[in-house]
């Protein structure tokens, strides 16, 4: 799909709205959720998603073409992310909200017990370094490769291996200590 993306980004340059718009149609969504996630809040999720937009149409002649224009929209949208909440001073859990969102929707025998380990998860989340988070994020939620997520953080294929696997080792120590494994 990154050549037809590259494809769109360069009929847009050239002109075509149209092309602009598939490009949004495609990414929207799945920037947002990123966004949402790792900033746990709609609204601040809405304006990086913004943003990401607003430099594509700025910069995108800029972008390099051995880059895949998704990989360059998750990294800006990271950045914008990153941005909004250093200046609101309110970096939260990357995964509180869809936690919440899945306790609410999710059917179980015990929705006690689930909601405790989902806030017994939010907590432990939150105790993670950023990096491990948005890297546990950006693979378990969003499904990147490592090199993808590579690409976005600027971090390199084995740094990103290694955040994950102690981030992910990290959250389990963190529940089995909870009670919750």
């Amino acid at each position: 799909m990154s050549e037809h993306d590259r494809a769109s980004l360069d009929a847009y340059l050239r002109g075509d709205v149209r092309a602009f718009e598939a490009l949004v149609s495609r990414y929207e969504g799945p920037l947002l959720g990123y966004a949402e996630r790792m900033l746990g809040d709609g609204a601040a999720a809405q304006d990086a998603v913004q943003e990401t937009f607003l430099r594509l149409i700025r910069e995108g002649r800029t972008i390099d073409h051995g880059e895949t224009i998704g990989t360059w929209l998750f990294r800006v949208c990271r950045n914008a992310g990153i941005d909004a909440a250093r200046k609101e001073g309110r970096m939260r859990s990357a995964h509180e909200k869809a936690a919440h969102m899945q306790a609410e929707a999710a059917p179980g025998p015990d929705p006690v017990e689930r909601r405790e380990a989902q806030q017994a998860l939010r907590e432990e989340l939150e105790k993670l370094p950023v990096n491990q988070r948005n890297a546990v994020v950006l693979k378990v939620q969003q499904g990147k490769s490592y090199r993808e997520i590579s690409a976005i953080t600027g971090l390199s294929e084995s740094n990103v291996g290694y955040l994950i696997h102690h981030g992910l080792r990290n959250l389990a120590h963190g529940l089995k200590a909870a009670g919750v494994i």
